[in-house]
């Protein structure tokens, strides 16, 4: 798959057969719609496209709101459309002036003049252009003019699906890791540098590689311990990962921590991802370190128990 950070970086197609939208998440609808567009492009002999935007819209057209968080970085995104089979993806800045394209300009200039679509794929409620004014109407109405065709997936297919990327966005915020992972047809992870704690966990038996993770609009799931697996440098291995504020300790921030099971190696700066599979319990305030440590055993239990019967 090639990848573009702007339109200028792109050669405009002669049979480009294009989807769009901000598909946080990737998820079982959104792979709906993705797998149509493969089949079609395949059918046609043209060269899929997928449009998406960063930042997200919403950030941009409501600046006050920064409350919003993202299932997938950029480039766990770019990486799961390119499993998918996608030829080309354009991650064009979502900007004040894009936003400010009326509906015929953005079919024109966008569309036309600069993707080359002879083929549109758009879900029943697509929505594009200023204040969200264009639709599928508009699509329709200037596709003979530009000589392009428009498919739209119908709400009885999205809707099938039953999922949304608000949904998973919730189920994470709640700590429902495995219920998001239905949803997603794939576990959620986080990816991040491993930066030095005050070594507290290595005390009482429990060393924890602490995770810095550089995209700030990222969503981090609900506070507590997690059965997780963790990739490093091609390898897998087994953990129970922490988030939360270490109330035990009287922790001022928030930290994201993993302790890796039956691994010695140092991997300060170094990048690892990890994959959330089972939620464990929530995170509490214990008498002291001795308490936590017990605590750290069973739940170190239960995660090995988890493994077994996976």
């Amino acid at each position: 798959m090639k990848i573009y950070n702007h339109f200028s970086e792109f050669k405009k197609l002669d049979n480009a057969v294009a989807t769009i939208g901000t598909f946080d998440g990737v998820h079982y609808g959104h792979q709906k719609i993705i797998k149509r567009l493969c089949e079609l492009a395949k059918a046609t002999d043209g060269e899929s496209v997928i449009l998406t935007f960063f930042p997200h819209p919403r950030l941009i057209i409501d600046p006050e709101n920064q409350n919003l968080k993202m299932i997938n970085t950029i480039a766990e995104k770019a990486k799961i459309l390119a499993g998918l089979g996608v030829d080309h993806l354009i991650i064009t800045p979502f900007t004040r002036d894009f936003s400010n394209l009326n509906p015929t300009e953005y079919i024109k200039n966008i569309l036309v003049d600069t993707i080359g679509i002879k083929n549109i794929i758009v879900g029943y409620d697509h929505r594009f252009g200023k204040n969200r004014l264009g639709g599928m109407k508009d699509l329709q109405e200037f596709a003979g003019l530009y000589g392009f065709k428009v498919e739209e997936i119908a709400e009885q297919d999205i809707n099938d699906v039953a999922v949304s990327s608000t949904k998973i966005r919730n189920a994470l915020l709640n700590g429902k890791v495995a219920l998001a992972a239905e949803f997603l047809g794939y576990n959620f992870s986080i990816s991040g540098r491993v930066i030095k704690g005050d070594k507290i966990g290595r005390t009482i038996g429990f060393p924890t590689a602490n995770i810095f993770v550089e995209e700030t609009y990222k969503l981090i799931p609900s506070d507590g311990i997690y059965a997780v697996t963790v990739e490093l440098n091609n390898d897998t291995f087994k953990g129970m990962a922490y988030i939360g504020q270490r109330p035990t300790i009287n922790g001022m921030t928030r930290n994201i921590e993993v302790n890796i099971f039956d691994f010695t190696q140092e991997i300060y700066g170094q990048s690892i991802t990890m994959n959330f599979l089972k939620f464990l319990r929530h995170d509490v305030k214990f008498t002291g370190l001795e308490a936590l440590k017990e605590q750290l055993y069973k739940d170190k239990e239960a995660t090995i128990e988890f493994f077994k019967n996976k």
